[in-house]
């Protein structure tokens, strides 16, 4: 064999044991969100007794429709960690290049987990959800019975394939789900097609829309993740807002000016008022370093964390305004990692880039399931429902989907989108991008300034005894007369 020709075979053979070595981490990687998931859906999920011999099928149903929700999950979780693993691993490799154990690391791994997640999440979003939402509510079609029934001859499977091994109970649902699946993607593709082909009239924009898999599915993901990007710029602050309100009723908060003992001694006589002062016999159990020291730090980091995102992004908007740079955009060809740190202080600045995003996903979580118009959605211990836990994955889905777009978006981090995530056809839209910016810099300000204003005023009225001074009654109250 000759040389040329054996280095081709060398090159060909270690590409096949790149990908084979990539194609092991993530399994691996997904496997273990996918075990997370799983104790974290059971931990929450309603008990149900399926003991009764008819139950059987009701019981398979959920399993099925669990391990949908399962997975789901998982790819949520994986697109919360994408960007800050993305981060974590540039940095590994800047500070060593030539380590041995860690060259598994590469552009390549992270660019493949860009796109699985991207796959990942329009499967779930568009196919598994809708799928195990209308298979938990199907009864089969008319003229099949529920037990032991069958299926209309005209869907009756091939003797020999896979789905002879099902019950024809469940063979029925599945039927029904996977019609009402299909009319249901008619009619989202026939909305998707009218309202791209208003947007672009033009005759490309027309025959492009032909292609399902290169336009229809990135469309219709564009949309969704820029109503998942909209939902985080709502969440955000006002989950800023509530963190800084609950973290007042978790911690212990040292009373200024506040004779401890006196307080306690004059709770103990007014019986009246025990159950409004359970707060106070708390700080008695609490311990001086947690009474003194575990609030005032706690509202420290959130004041923190909060005000360096402020200004993170009130100097990215200057950034938009001076260099066309600053602009987000993606990259298709795989990411060259270990080059440069995307952040200007080393690797200080990208461990607070992943603080930072974890940080405003979680407070996007906690403003959504607080919101009046998701509060209904937050899940209870062993006691919620099927229908309700399809739900939250599919909006915890949509938030973690969008948070790369969101943290780039804002310019929390420099790195770049990878893969189809760069797609997204508003990402190179000055005006919207610009006014994303300014509406998370001003919603944001205005919720951590009335938070801590008010915090501020309540402990100063506290101190100094305000609250004990009796309301003034006005003079048009003092001159009327009882009857």
């Amino acid at each position: 064999m000759a040389p040329a020709e054996q280095d081709a075979l060398a090159l060909r053979e270690q590409l096949f044991h790149e990908r084979v070595r990539e194609c092991i981490i993530c399994t691996l990687l997904f496997a273990s969100l996918y075990i997370l998931c799983h104790f974290i859906i059971t931990h929450f999920k309603q008990h149900t007794d399926f003991a009764a011999e008819h139950d059987d099928e009701d019981a398979a149903v959920n399993r099925i429709a669990l391990g949908l929700c399962t997975f789901t999950l998982a790819v949520a979780l994986g697109a919360v960690l994408l960007l800050p693993f993305s981060i974590i691993s540039n940095e590994v490799l800047l500070s060593f290049p030539h380590n041995y154990y860690i060259q598994w690391l590469n552009g390549s791994l992270v660019h493949g987990l860009w796109n699985l997640v991207f796959l990942f999440s329009n499967l779930s979003l568009v196919f598994l959800m809708p799928f195990a939402y209308f298979f938990t509510e199907s009864e089969g079609f008319a003229g099949s019975k529920k037990v032991g029934g069958g299926v209309p001859p005209c869907l009756t499977p091939v003797p020999g394939s896979p789905l002879t091994l099902l019950p024809q109970g469940i063979m029925a649902r599945v039927y029904e789900t996977s019609v009402v699946l299909l009319l249901l993607t008619l009619l989202v593709l026939g909305m998707v097609w009218v309202a791209s082909a208003i947007v672009g009239n033009d005759v490309a924009s027309r025959q492009s829309l032909y292609d399902l898999w290169e336009y229809y599915l990135p469309y219709l993901y564009s949309c969704i993740s820029l109503f998942g990007v909209l939902l985080l710029l709502l969440c955000t602050p006002f989950g800023l807002s509530t963190m800084f309100a609950v973290t007042g009723k978790l911690l212990v908060k040292p009373r200024l000016l506040e004779d401890l003992d006196e307080q306690l001694s004059c709770t103990r006589l007014e019986e009246a008022a025990v159950s409004r002062r359970i707060s106070s016999e708390l700080r008695q159990r609490a311990s001086p370093w947690q009474r003194n020291l575990g609030y005032p730090l706690a509202m420290l980091g959130l004041l923190a964390l909060t005000g360096i995102s402020v200004l993170i992004v009130c100097f990215h908007v200057l950034e938009l305004l001076l260099d066309d740079a600053a602009m987000p955009r993606g990259i298709q060809q795989d990411a060259s990692l270990g080059q440069v740190s995307f952040s200007i202080f080393g690797s200080f600045g990208a461990a607070l880039q992943v603080v930072l995003i974890l940080y405003l996903m979680v407070s996007s979580v906690v403003g959504f399931y607080n919101s009046p118009l998701f509060t209904r959605l937050l899940p209870e211990r062993q006691d919620t429902p099927l229908t309700k836990i399809i739900g939250n994955c599919v909006s915890l889905l949509v938030l973690s989907s969008a948070l790369p777009v969101f943290s780039r978006t804002l310019g929390i981090t420099r790195f770049d989108l990878l893969g189809d995530f760069g797609r997204f056809n508003w990402l190179g839209n000055f005006y919207i991008v610009f006014l994303y910016n300014m509406g998370f810099a001003v919603l944001t300000t205005l919720c951590l300034v009335k938070r801590v204003s008010w915090a501020v005023q309540a402990e100063l009225i506290h101190a100094f005894g305000l609250h004990k001074l009796p309301l003034p009654v006005p003079r048009s109250r003092r001159l009327t007369k009882p009857c």
